[in-house]
């Protein structure tokens, strides 16, 4: 039995016939408005605890949520440039690749380019070509008496 009916049923004790019921009608309402106000602040404080828990939860997952973005943020960035430097690694050793086999295609081929090649003003006339007097005979090659010798 509850503190209230105990004081309910005292209360009846000591009244009047009459008025009893009365009396034990008012004991009745105040005791369920005194119960539905003890019940309603039990669970608005529970309501308010569980709203402050949530509310720091969700502080702590936002706090959460921010450091992750960043890290892979972070994370991201590093795999990008790594991958830039491997890109222009990559970039220059097919430069020189190519660089290669163009010069090594050249030598093998020895294609002359248009300016390397003779017009016609290059091409000897009849006037350029030795005569036979021109020609060095045997008696015009020096021997080894003709050779000048450094002396000290």
């Amino acid at each position: 039995m509850s503190v209230g009916k105990k004081i309910a049923k005292k209360v009846a004790e000591h009244t009047p016939e009459p008025v009893k019921e009365k009396v034990m009608d008012k004991a009745k309402e105040k005791f369920a408005d005194d119960m539905r106000d003890h019940v309603q602040d039990g669970v608005q404080s529970k309501v308010n605890e569980a709203s402050e828990k949530l509310e720091k939860t969700k502080e702590e997952n936002a706090e959460n949520v921010h450091s992750k973005a960043e890290e892979a943020k972070e994370k991201v960035q590093d795999v990008l440039l790594s991958v830039r430097e491997k890109l222009g690694n990559a970039k220059e050793a097919g430069e020189e690749f190519q660089e290669k086999m163009s010069d090594s295609d050249q030598k093998k081929t020895k294609v002359k380019g248009v300016g390397s090649l003779k017009g016609v003003s290059d091409i000897k006339s009849s006037l350029d070509i030795k005569s036979s007097t021109e020609i060095k005979s045997s008696e015009n090659i020096k021997s080894s008496k003709d050779i000048k010798r450094i002396t000290s």
